[in-house]
């Protein structure tokens, strides 16, 4: 299927995926939707010095970023897994302008970086930051109480209903530690509902610009 980067509401690009009319980030924005679904709602929860994050669908790596910058800010230590199937490919990465458009041009080589280097590794970015990218199927994930936090980051459910079952959260369920927290840009009923499945209380929230809500999901 034919890929084109296309530019967002807030300036940040995305790639469109024009066989299925599909971005990897939100039209409205790409980096308000990052920072509002994983940080606002994800990652400002956890007020401890450590939090083990587990991104599903690492993608541009636009949300790894946006969690770097966060931990740098805040002195906090992040354990950064993120699982991707189909990495991008250079010349689309090279197309992503989030370095500029956050204002983080002090930390452009972090941005390479985290798509140059070795996957299935730990790489140490920074003494906040560790970022470990695991090429495989969202199936294949076998952590057991792992993670605090979980970035649901999948492609939509009205193209890929499959990453979106029971059987995937009860995979994300057990992977997060006991009061551990799902994050997602969607609210389908049958995501909810899936959820619920696997075990997780749900709650609905506020969404990004351009949605009208998002789901928060916590293993009770």
């Amino acid at each position: 299927m034919n890929r084109k980067i296309i530019q967002t509401a807030d300036g940040s690009t995305t790639i469109h995926i024009e066989g299925w009319d599909e971005t990897y980030h939100s039209k409205f924005g790409a980096i308000q939707e990052a920072k509002h679904v994983f940080i606002a709602n994800g990652l400002s929860l956890f007020e401890e010095q450590s939090v083990a994050v587990l991104e599903i669908g690492f993608g541009t790596g636009l949300n790894a970023f946006i969690t770097y910058l966060e931990a740098e800010k805040k002195q906090q230590h992040i354990d950064y897994v993120g699982v991707e199937a189909f990495p991008i490919s250079r010349e689309e990465r090279e197309h992503m302008n989030y370095v500029s458009a956050l204002d983080a041009t002090a930390y452009a080589s972090v941005f390479e970086t985290m798509h140059n280097c070795p996957w299935e590794a730990p790489t140490v970015l920074s003494p906040y930051f560790t970022l470990t990218k695991r090429q495989q199927y969202f199936n294949e994930i076998d952590y057991k109480n792992r993670f605090n936090l979980i970035y649901f980051d999948a492609f939509g459910f009205h193209v890929q209903p499959e990453l979106w079952t029971t059987e995937i959260f009860k995979i994300m369920f057990e992977a997060l530690q006991e009061k551990g927290t799902l994050v997602t840009y969607a609210c389908r009923g049958p995501i909810k509902r899936a959820l619920q499945e696997a075990g997780f209380k749900t709650e609905k929230l506020p969404g990004p610009p351009g949605k009208r809500e998002m789901l928060r999901a916590t293993k009770c």
